[in-house]
């Protein structure tokens, strides 16, 4: 294990040290002289002699050291290679709970899930892919530490490849399959829109790129409400051309997995918003950002030819369409026995013990000993 300072620079608040240094020469205990009869008489006087003292060497250690620990706290101290080197046993959820917890045994044990949860929890309903975790498992523990994976013998999340780890693991097939995930249709839902009059102006190109998607001689599937409408059913894609905040019911409808798209003057919960439409000078046309289950569009720009010119263009219908179509999930199936992850990859510098909060509490205790020394009762006179 190896200490480091991430910010040297803290340690220039050891000059805060001259401080009770100053206050306990400057306030020392009084000395208050004392006429003896027999000595008045004297006519030779002893001339006084100054020598430096520091009165009460308990208290002033003690706030020489909390200044000195306040210091060290600002330089941030840390402790390289102070992780646990136990074995680590990450199961995927999906394994056999039985077998599992036979190979897990007194080990640590954790769902090989976002966040890496204990074992003792109820299992993860959510699910990710299985590679990128193994890989994050492998970057987040200590050179040196073993890994052991316990897997069904069906995973699901798989990538393209086996994943190449810095590390050997140990590979423990056991009965049992991950849900198998529904690939997502990449038909075009039919729209339901919803406007206000404020904007009702831009609804026609939006009925007109609904009956481009159609076949020749079909309608175009896209039904138009009030705005305070009841919502769609679900297998359809709501626009919502209005101001304000979303309503709560609409929020609600999107997570159980609605689509929805809303105009430039919505107000949106802020999150991560990645750009699904530029034009041509590579300025945004619509975002979306994921919410619970479902996917939440909004434009950037009005719905008017002046703000939006490429209302007008002839491959608006098309870009539209991919906007709101929702991406295929592709087959990520795997047997698990195939699965088993190679070595030679990249190894990670583990990350640092912080010593901060254990610094705080020692610095706590420090101040509570220097506050019964300063304040108490047998003590004399000041500082």
């Amino acid at each position: 294990m190896t200490p480091a300072l991430l910010l040297p620079l803290g340690l220039a608040a050891l000059a805060a040290l001259i401080v009770p240094l100053v206050i306990h020469i400057a306030r020392r205990s009084e000395q208050l002289p004392t006429d003896f009869a027999a000595l008045r008489w004297l006519r030779q006087k002893p001339r006084p002699r100054s020598r430096l003292r520091f009165d009460e060497w308990p208290l002033l250690i003690l706030r020489l050291i909390l200044l000195a620990l306040v210091a060290l706290w600002f330089a941030r101290p840390v402790l390289f290679g102070a992780g646990d080197k136990a074995p680590y046993i990450a199961v995927v959820p999906g394994a056999d709970a039985a077998q599992a917890q036979t190979i897990v045994g007194e080990g640590r044990g954790h769902w090989l899930a976002p966040g890496f949860p204990n074992l003792e929890t109820p299992r993860p309903t959510t699910t990710a892919p299985i590679a990128s975790l193994i890989r994050q498992l492998d970057a987040q523990l200590p050179p040196g530490a073993p890994l052991t994976v316990v897997t069904p013998k069906t995973l699901q999340g798989a990538d393209a490849e086996r994943p190449r780890l810095s590390r050997p693991v140990i590979w423990r097939v056991v009965a049992g399959a991950m849900p198998a995930r529904q690939p997502a249709s990449a038909s075009i839902p039919p729209l339901s829109i919803r406007t206000d009059a404020d904007h009702a102006s831009g609804v026609r190109y939006l009925q007109a790129a609904a009956a481009s998607w159609q076949p020749a001689g079909r309608p175009a599937d896209a039904d138009t409400a009030e705005l305070d409408a009841p919502l769609p059913d679900a297998r359809r894609t709501l626009i919502r051309l209005g101001a304000g905040t979303l309503p709560p019911a609409v929020i609600q409808w999107i997570e159980a997995g609605g689509i929805a798209l809303v105009s430039s003057d919505a107000a949106i919960p802020d999150a991560a918003r990645a750009v699904v439409w530029r034009d041509a000078l590579d300025r945004p046309l619509i975002e979306v950002q994921a919410m619970g289950q479902g996917r939440l569009l909004r434009l950037t720009h009005p719905l008017t030819p002046s703000e939006t010119p490429e209302l007008l263009q002839a491959d608006f219908a098309l870009h539209l369409k991919v906007a709101i179509t929702p991406p295929p999930v592709q087959p990520a199936r795997v047997a698990a026995a195939d699965y088993a992850p190679l070595t030679g990859g990249r190894a990670f510098d583990p990350a640092p013990l912080d010593l901060k909060p254990w610094l705080a509490v020692l610095i706590g205790l420090v101040l509570l000993g220097e506050r019964w020394l300063a304040t108490r009762r047998s003590r004399g006179a000041i500082p």
